[in-house]
């Protein structure tokens, strides 16, 4: 059975977003990060990301991890295109020439967006009711991501999904790492094509899940 290590208030959202869009099993083992701790190692502490126990499975000591037949992964888009390529039905690519795109797109999200998507949201959990001190790393980070979204923007306004003619993992993907850009609704509302794209990702039922399970969890 498929075993993924992490909390949903992370990057491990991808990973059960995945596997529930896959309708596969897995087990969900909590493991929290351990910034959020004063002494990660005391013996009272959670399950966390300096854990002897979870070092022993990923050394990195990053959430999240999966562990599928043995085998263990520890990046986050790296896991849900192996999950994909084992699992993955209309999810994976078809071919080598999707195959290629689902990575030539992660790799995109993961090099081109993801950097300046994790600044506007680390500045908006630093102060939750809007950075103030951070606003000039979020004005900054979303200036950068404006011509990156004219990028995609140009590739959705001539196609409804990213590769091929369905929902696949580049899709999640994508959707998952612009998420942490969606406070900044103005830079969304410049692009259209990608607003209504990301509601449709969005309005999957495996998605609306995975967030019904975040949004209760613990911050």
């Amino acid at each position: 059975m498929l075993t993924i290590y992490g909390v949903y208030r992370s990057r491990a959202s991808r990973n059960y977003w995945m596997a529930g869009e896959l309708g596969i099993a897995f087990r969900a083992v909590p493991v929290i990060q351990a910034r959020r701790l004063v002494d990660p190692l005391a013996k009272t502490a959670p399950l966390n990301t300096q854990s002897p126990a979870f070092l022993a499975i990923n050394p990195r000591g990053k959430i999240p991890a999966i562990e599928d037949n043995g085998l263990v992964l520890a990046d986050s888009l790296a896991n849900n295109l192996y999950l994909a390529r084992t699992y993955g039905g209309p999810l994976a690519g078809a071919d080598a020439a999707e195959e290629g795109q689902i990575l030539d797109w992660t790799l995109w999200a993961a090099t081109e967006i993801e950097p300046y998507a994790v600044k506007i949201v680390l500045a908006y959990d630093a102060e939750p009711n809007g950075p103030a001190r951070g606003r000039a790393i979020v004005d900054a980070a979303t200036q950068a991501l404006e011509t990156r979204f004219g990028v995609l923007e140009t590739r959705l306004s001539q196609h409804a999904h990213v590769v091929g003619d369905r929902f696949t993992v580049a899709d999640l993907n994508l959707a998952e790492v612009l998420r942490y850009a969606q406070s900044q609704t103005a830079l969304f509302d410049r692009h259209p094509g990608i607003n209504t794209w990301i509601e449709r990702c969005q309005s999957r039922p495996a998605f609306r899940e995975m967030m019904r399970v975040r949004e209760v969890e613990p911050a």
